[in-house]
């Protein structure tokens, strides 16, 4: 029986795609160096590759030997104030990497192909809610690698009429699995939920709010915010789209409504009954004002319904989880 490769299957979105995919009855195979991501992630069962998805040999040999017909391509580098202050980091972690993965997969005959996308390809859109034909102006490194990536598998798609790579560009996903068999692990992930969630549990002794002066209802960063379990759901409806001969596509992942920073600190602080210690602080680099995805394409393609848009909901699943964490 075939399997589906999960690249950073032991992360936050690759650990949830991989319960996904189990949840649906797919046989699935992970590829992770544990640079950041965690052994203990990985279900049961499921088995783990250790290795770097830009060695060739590795990749031909696992897609080979177990049998892979799909791929879920994860691994990569993700905070876009490093990829401004080491932006090489990025054009080798993303870029390079997805190149020489991709390229493998069309050589082995694998030719279903979902890649971990991104928002930061629009930069600061001049619409919102932005539609998959947004001019693309990344702001950061992070969000160039990710579009030149995309670029390299639309390329290989035209050149190669078999692969067919689906490119899911998230919004700002958050929260945790709802039964809490995975979450966020890695301490060194930056995103405003998990650090707020810290800070409310003790972890973290005050919150930085970053900027105040952005073209927004209050002047803070607007981000339009998707549950990790909708958008695994979001994969294994890809993947589906592709059993069926769907042709490769771009689709948006968001829900179409965006929530500032402030609001969300002060969604946080009515869930916990109490404030949050938190003070302003400048900018961060490569920061937009607002992004918020239109998800007219992606509701249209793929069968796939959120279940989790409720932001409290999305607070209380991270809370849940980062308070079960030792």
């Amino acid at each position: 029986m075939s399997a589906v490769l999960v690249t950073g299957g032991a992360g936050y979105i690759g650990s949830h795609a991989v319960f996904a995919l189990r949840d649906a009855g797919r046989d699935v195979v992970v590829l992770d160096d544990l640079s950041t991501g965690f052994a203990e992630a990985v279900p049961e069962g499921v088995p783990l590759r250790r290795g770097d998805v830009a060695d060739t040999a590795v990749v031909s040999r696992i897609l080979h030997e177990d049998k892979i017909d799909a791929v879920m391509h994860f691994a990569g580098s993700i905070s876009v104030p490093e990829s401004v202050s080491d932006p090489a980091k990025y054009y080798r972690n993303n870029t390079c990497a997805s190149l020489a993965l991709a390229r493998t997969c069309v050589e082995a005959g694998v030719n279903k192909f979902i890649f971990s996308s991104t928002a930061s390809v629009y930069g600061n859109p001049e619409a919102n809610p932005a539609p998959e034909d947004t001019p693309k102006r990344p702001f950061s490194p992070y969000g160039w690698s990710k579009l030149m990536t995309e670029q390299i598998l639309e390329d290989l798609s035209f050149a190669h009429a078999a692969f067919r790579p689906v490119r899911l560009r998230y919004f700002n996903v958050a929260g945790a699995d709802p039964a809490r068999r995975t979450g966020q692990r890695n301490p060194d992930a930056a995103g405003l939920v998990k650090l707020a969630v810290e800070t409310a549990l003790g972890k973290r002794e005050i919150l930085e709010i970053f900027g105040d002066d952005y073209a927004t209802r209050d002047g803070t960063c607007e981000r339009d915010y998707i549950h990790v379990t909708d958008l695994a759901n979001a994969h294994v409806a890809a993947l589906k789209y592709l059993d069926g001969g769907g042709p490769g596509i771009v689709l948006n992942c968001g829900y179409g409504r965006g929530y500032t920073v402030l609001e969300v600190v002060a969604a946080l602080e009515e869930v916990l009954g109490r404030c949050l210690n938190k003070r302003r602080a400048g900018r961060r680099p490569g920061d937009p004002d607002r992004y918020i995805a239109d998800p007219t394409r992606v509701r249209a393609t793929l069968d796939w319904r959120p279940q989790h848009e409720n932001l409290a909901f999305i607070l209380r699943t991270a809370l849940a989880w980062a308070g079960a964490l030792p």
